[in-house]
């Protein structure tokens, strides 16, 4: 009999013992191995035994004498790549955890060189990284060899895949295993463009992360459940499937604090102007605000270090409090059917001082000034560039402590956003770095930063501005939403055709105004209510008059909107009602308005009534 003969026969003889007697049939193969030493079957089938037996230490021990022994072996590759996806795997069954024993029973060195050589063994990209993400992280000092050159390797990907969204599974590995890995490892040496082209990668996934849209989120769930919908701050718990990722490779724990990390790693590497500690928003806007002062008395290289740290770190601030307040004011944006049951609220002017006196003697001369006003105002330079001519008009937003319990935070948050971009245009260096960032962003397509924009506009009192605003708003919320749900697209038409009505008013155009209002009217499904139920739900008058418009975040909701509206068609008809010229349509329309939230306008009804007498007649 030839040798390879006599291994067959001792290999088979060993197999047929193995479910009677286990012992025999190691003795068999120890035999064979002494008389065959270079033969890879008898190795193999010991190995088998002891795996099978899920003996940890023997079966760590042969694998790793058929690695030395018989590298070139299919058989063997096989192996370590059922190992190594144990090692990649989410799962905590048996035999996946008796497998990631197996492979700690290696050497570290047999391990580093196995993983790096499995992962030369992989033709998919995503596998690939994965793979050597695997031997970054356990033997760190591969990682001044092989770390940029993995991120370069994804970011490539990503451009040839020719992903719609930077939410992809290869950005995703990027930013949240690779880049944390190449940045904090002081052997690592970055130049300064890289680093910032590695924050401006993470800040995009980041932000893009945690704003996506319910509708974007249906495209990767399928028919998964979505009810662990969670509080803006938390939403990194939904249950969000990245395509190409598992479901717990998806998920990312406080994204915001990830990247102001990451923002932090990368300024010190760039020797930014840094403070120790923490810091909240405020300080670190407050500190931007420094810097700019005396930002223009460095030299070329230090201003432009200076520069990518101001408009960086205002940048961010900004997308923060902005997605902060917007998550507020309009949760369901982002938290879809599921969002806490708070109703939506919409930025417009305060008009409940209208049964009072004070303002027709007012508003005798507001549509002159307002043509002033809009006179100063700078030429709109881009959809996501609006002029902050606006920011010296200090204002006021009330807003009911029933309908925004942490109105504190939310009004704070708008504040920070808006000061944050007056700053990124207050200089031209700035001006030019963000709006280059913007246009790689195209956040000019971002639904919630144009909710933003078009409050901040309406807040600087740009109503022209913030009537082209919305009409973007709209554009934007048509592609957004081809096939949306009834509820929320009647909520977002109702709330640009709400603030247009309130726009136009503040630009003295009374007729569009009532337009406006008479188009929401006809989409408003008034809800059923017992006699004064709905004057006892309506936020309380002002006692005191406030020089200067004020604004007040309203309830867009039909029980809310439609008193409203009421008030703003009594404020057109009332201006022309008590002028020296007599209008009868107009006096008529504000007695039969003053009707609703009767007697609160009962002195404007007398007046009204006074009128009527001084005219000797009245035809309505």
């Amino acid at each position: 009999m030839s040798a390879q003969g006599d291994c067959e026969f001792l290999v088979k003889r060993a197999r047929e013992l193995v479910p009677g007697d286990l012992w025999a049939a190691k003795a068999w193969l120890i035999t064979a191995r002494s008389l065959y030493p270079a033969d890879f079957n008898i190795q193999y089938e010991m190995y088998t035994i002891e795996r099978n037996a899920e003996r940890t230490a023997s079966a760590g021990r042969l694998l790793y004498d058929m690695f030395v022994n018989f590298p070139d072996q299919p058989a063997v590759w096989r192996e370590i790549s059922v190992i190594t996806s144990a090692l990649r795997n989410d799962s905590q069954d048996k035999q996946t955890q008796f497998l990631r024993g197996l492979f700690e029973t290696l050497p570290g060195r047999v391990q580093c060189e196995m993983l790096l050589k499995a992962t030369e063994q992989c033709f998919n990209t995503l596998e690939r990284a994965e793979m050597l993400l695997l031997l970054l992280r356990r033997f760190p000092e591969t990682v001044v060899q092989h770390g940029v050159g993995l991120g370069e390797t994804l970011l490539d990907a990503e451009s040839i895949e020719d992903q719609e969204s930077p939410v992809n599974c290869f950005r995703k590995l990027f930013v949240c295993d690779v880049l944390p890995l190449i940045i904090n490892n002081p052997d690592v040496r970055l130049p300064a463009s890289l680093l910032y082209k590695y924050l401006n990668k993470a800040a995009e996934f980041y932000i893009n992360y945690v704003t996506r849209s319910t509708q974007t989120e249906s495209q990767y769930q399928g028919s998964q459940d979505s009810s662990d919908i969670m509080s803006p701050s938390k939403r990194s718990s939904q249950k969000y499937v990245i395509d190409g990722l598992t479901e717990k490779s998806s998920q990312i724990t406080d994204p915001w604090e990830r990247l102001f990390k990451i923002l932090s790693v990368v300024g010190m590497r760039c020797e930014w102007q840094m403070d120790k500690g923490r810091r909240s928003f405020g300080d670190i806007l407050h500190r931007m605000k420094d810097l700019c002062r005396y930002i223009s008395n460095f030299d070329s290289d230090a201003h432009a270090k200076y520069k990518n740290q101001v408009v960086y770190s205002t940048m961010l601030v900004f997308f923060k409090n902005a997605f902060q307040y917007v998550s507020n004011i309009q949760p369901s944006l982002f938290q879809g059917p599921n969002a806490p049951n708070q109703a939506p609220l919409v930025l417009l002017e305060d008009v409940t001082n209208i049964y009072g006196d004070t303002d027709i003697d007012r508003n005798k001369h507001i549509h002159k000034k307002r043509k002033l006003a809009e006179g100063r105002e700078k030429t709109m330079q881009s959809s996501d560039d609006e002029d902050p001519s606006g920011k010296a008009r200090s204002r006021h937003i009330t807003v009911n402590k029933a309908d925004l319990a942490n109105s504190i935070e939310v009004l704070e948050s708008f504040k920070l956003a808006r000061e944050s971009w007056e700053l990124l245009y207050s200089l031209e260096s700035l001006d030019k770095e963000f709006t280059r960032i913007c246009l790689s962003w195209k956040t000019d397509t971002w639904l919630w930063l144009r909710i933003f924009l078009t409050d901040m506009i309406i807040y600087q009192g740009q109503y022209k501005k913030a009537i082209s605003s919305l009409h973007h708003l709209a554009a934007l919320q048509g592609s957004h939403s081809p096939q949306q749900i009834t509820g929320q697209g009647s909520l977002e038409n109702q709330r640009a055709l709400i603030q247009l009505a309130t726009c136009h008013f503040a630009l003295g155009e009374y007729r569009q105004t009532c337009e406006k209002v008479l188009d929401l009217m006809c989409c408003i499904l008034l809800p059923v209510q017992e006699g004064g139920k709905v004057q006892e739900e309506q936020p309380k008058v002002k006692s005191k008059f406030r020089k200067g418009s004020d604004l007040k975040l309203w309830p867009c909701t039909s029980r809310a909107i439609m008193p409203y509206c009421l008030h703003l068609l009594l404020a057109c008809f009332k201006l022309r009602a008590f002028t020296d010229s007599r209008d009868d349509m107009a006096l008529g329309h504000v007695v039969v308005l003053l009707q609703h939230e009767w007697p609160r306008g009962e002195n404007l009804f007398l007046k009204a009534i006074n009128k009527i007498c001084q005219q000797g007649n009245f035809q309505y």
